[in-house]
């Protein structure tokens, strides 16, 4: 395989040989010349293809093959930077610096909106970094944090979902989009579907699946989380105002206002998507759905209940965590309570101390 992965850059090098400058140390007779970029994809490709007898002494290793896809997707989504706005024209800023001075009241939102009245076209922060630059009240004041958000998502965690894509690269460097639903109450997280073109009528169809595979325990839900992307049509939001399900949609550009969903991504991703090559859809959706994902971030709340129901469907198990911690605690349960007549230090059952180590919420 390495000889029929690298004869073109050989060929290649011996045909471009210049003598060395002067100075320069030539490279040894006997050195291997270092593959580029097609020969790297080859040699990722055709490493599947090796026996089982030989993948303990390949020529890379697979921490190499994901370092070297990682490269070829940074490679291929990185754009040049945009231009940026144009330069702000000395006589406005004469102008934003004058009516500062002239009027030591106003703010700098005071002064964008004359700026707006006379026809220039400005933005607010602008207007407040140029006052500040000059040592004049800007008006600014910190507002005080709004905490609507947060209550609202404690005080309906019992009843929330949250729903999101996050994308899969294949090896082909093809990209590949997963729609999942998360109940925010259980931490479980329903994979709907992968494909390469999400379509709203897609999403829509998937809601319907959703809403089947739950059945009777849709009824326990009253909210769904979810942002302001194009693929989430209106005809998907009346697929949960059927069941009395209110859509909340998120600010536009704030994925933090969608906690949970964000941090599952993140998780999938760490401990799942970028530790395996991925060939196709049919890959990536049989990889997605059966290994489990734990994070202790994302774990069981406190107000689950053993006696909570399972999910029908394949989905990620976040309870996983809590029932091993379980059966550990009635496995020990004999020798806690040998253990219980000490009153010096109280002790912890197997099962706490699980629960303890990676958290509960």
């Amino acid at each position: 395989m390495a000889r029929s992965a690298l004869p073109i850059y050989r060929g290649q090098e011996r045909r471009n040989t210049h003598p060395a400058p002067r100075g320069h140390r030539a490279a040894p007779t006997g050195a291997h010349p270092k593959p580029n970029w097609p020969d790297r994809a080859l040699l990722a490709a055709l490493a599947r293809l090796l026996p089982r007898a030989l993948r303990g002494n390949r020529l890379v290793s697979p921490r190499t093959l994901l370092a070297w896809h990682q490269r070829l997707l940074k490679k291929k989504w990185t754009r040049p930077p945009p231009p940026g706005r144009p330069p702000i024209s000395g006589e406005v800023r004469d102008l934003v610096i004058r009516l500062g001075i002239e009027n030591p009241r106003w703010g700098f939102r005071r002064v964008h909106g004359e700026l707006r009245r006379l026809g220039h076209i400005i933005s607010t922060a602008t207007v407040r970094r140029i006052l500040r630059a000059a040592s004049l009240n800007s008006g600014q004041c910190r507002q005080k944090a709004r905490r609507e958000w947060t209550e609202f998502l404690r005080a309906q965690a019992n009843g929330l979902l949250a729903t999101d894509f996050f994308h899969i690269d294949t090896i082909g460097l093809q990209r590949l989009y997963a729609l999942f639903a998360m109940e925010v109450h259980t931490r479980t997280v329903h994979i709907l579907g992968v494909t390469a073109h999400p379509t709203g009528a897609w999403t829509t169809q998937q809601a319907r699946q959703l809403l089947w595979q739950v059945g009777d325990r849709i009824t326990n839900f009253t909210h769904l989380i979810r942002d302001r992307d194009r693929k989430f049509t209106a005809a998907f939001d009346a697929v949960f105002a059927s069941e009395g399900i209110d859509v909340a949609k998120i600010p536009p550009r704030s994925p933090n206002c969608n906690p949970h969903a964000e941090r599952f991504v993140r998780s999938v991703r760490e401990e799942c998507t970028n530790r395996v090559l991925i060939f196709g859809r049919g890959h990536a959706e049989q990889l997605v759905t059966t290994t489990p994902v734990t994070s202790t971030a994302i774990g069981p709340t406190k107000a689950e209940t053993s006696s909570h129901p399972s999910t029908t469907r394949t989905s990620y198990r976040y309870r996983q965590l809590r029932s091993h911690a379980d059966r550990l605690s009635q496995a020990s349960s004999t020798n806690t309570t040998e253990q219980a007549d000490h009153p010096t230090k109280p002790q912890l059952t197997t099962g706490e101390a699980v629960l303890k180590r990676y958290g509960t919420s």
